[in-house]
């Protein structure tokens, strides 16, 4: 038998992770190393366990799985990370890939194209579900800086201009530019409006 993948799931659903992890155990160089339920978890357990590929979901408890991508690369160096998500946004796509993801995959997919995926980014090559990649062509670039995108995910839950600065150390006139043009480039007729634009997108 050739050598083992080993393989890292980071998903918050019980039920899921534990069905992905019998389905790829399935496989015979497949070998699932570790499970976690949370972001802020993920990168200790990766650095613990060594993984050969990381499974992201996106919406996880305590940190996005978008925003640990860079930090796990550096920390377990020759890791691949694959996302597998609900939420095939565009969006998504673009900062996933951006981060040095190796694949993006939504859990419709079934588990053998996953177990296949994870072979091919193990030998060097990038894996996109192709619905989703045509879309993110079609639906065009983030229009958002990493500030205004910070600033609007800030304001999410009813936070204040005042809130939101003093979270980011900016002074509330900067808090209103970066919400001002936010909403303008998105359309949008105020930053809750902005910020459900920007989320139906993938780019928050």
């Amino acid at each position: 038998m050739s050598e083992q993948i080993g393989i890292l799931i980071a998903e918050d659903q019980g039920m899921m992770r534990s069905a992905l992890a019998s389905l790829l155990e399935l496989e015979d160089d497949l070998r699932v190393v570790e499970q976690v339920a949370r972001g802020d978890e993920v990168i200790a357990a990766a650095e613990r366990v060594r993984p050969d590929v990381v499974l992201l979901d996106i919406e996880l408890p305590g940190r996005s799985g978008l925003d640990l991508i860079d930090e796990l690369l550096r920390a377990v160096p020759g890791v691949r990370v694959v996302v597998v998500t609900t939420f095939g946004r565009p969006g998504y796509l673009r900062r996933a890939m951006a981060a040095g993801a190796s694949g993006f995959l939504v859990k419709d997919d079934p588990v053998e194209q996953l177990a296949r995926a994870i072979r091919d980014v193990m030998a060097g090559g990038i894996v996109v579900d192709p619905a989703l990649s045509a879309r993110a062509l079609a639906s065009g670039p983030d229009p958002l800086s990493e500030r205004e995108r910070e600033v609007l995910v800030r304001g999410a839950d009813g936070a204040t201009i005042a809130d939101i600065a003093a979270a980011l150390h900016l002074s509330e006139s900067t808090v209103r530019n970066y919400l001002s043009a936010a909403i303008g480039k998105l359309g949008a007729r105020n930053r809750g409006e902005a910020l459900s634009i920007a989320r139906r997108n993938g780019w928050a």
